[in-house]
């Protein structure tokens, strides 16, 4: 009997994921298709972690610090941020409106945590370039502190690294912030977006 194309699809993302129980399983001992099917449906089930990004939905006012140089006075700016849910809470999705730099400022972007990984991934996009900045990280020990990492090309070669510290303080409140390395050269602090729902 013919499988169809869809539970082929899902039988080969399984295969991925069948690797991380790999330590579960008996020496010489087969998972079969229908463990296999189960496996692929916990990782596919939201949990704590989407709970907690699906409770920042809502309408944000922003204020934004940026250091264009370490030990400069920071410009300020104010913002705004309308959040969604995406995928039946697996995702959200953020649409933001502001200034960087003394322009005009506008940036798209993704936010979930992946079940396989056991990590939180973001993809950005924004007015102020043609790529597609992505970063993955993990919870402290409060679950609500996420520290992401990521790097992108620099104009010039090479590439900055940047590390996020999100604190989701609460329902009402989180506060984002971006350090950077140029070049190898010593971290400093770049940006920071402190976000309050709209009453």
């Amino acid at each position: 009997m013919r499988r169809s194309y869809a539970t082929m699809l899902c039988l080969c993302a399984v295969l991925v994921a069948v690797p991380a129980l790999a330590k579960e399983q008996k020496a010489g001992k087969k998972m079969d298709e229908q463990a296999m099917m189960e496996l692929w449906k916990q990782m596919a089930t939201p949990g704590e972690q989407h709970k907690l990004l699906a409770g920042l939905a809502g309408s944000w006012t922003t204020k934004t610090k940026e250091w264009m140089e370490p030990g400069k006075p920071a410009m300020e700016s104010d913002g705004t941020a309308e959040i969604k849910t995406l995928m039946d809470g697996r995702f959200i999705y953020q649409e933001y409106h502001g200034q960087m730099m003394g322009q005009p400022f506008s940036g798209i972007g993704i936010d979930g945590y992946d079940n396989m990984k056991k990590k939180y991934v973001t993809a950005w996009m924004d007015s102020m370039g043609t790529g597609i900045f992505i970063m993955e990280g993990t919870a402290g020990g409060d679950g609500k502190t996420i520290t992401l990492k990521g790097s992108h090309p620099e104009p010039g070669g090479g590439q900055m690294h940047h590390r996020a510290v999100w604190k989701i303080v609460d329902n009402n409140n989180q506060v984002f912030e971006m350090y950077g390395a140029h070049h190898g050269q010593k971290e400093s602090k770049v940006l920071e977006i402190v976000y309050s729902r709209k009453p």
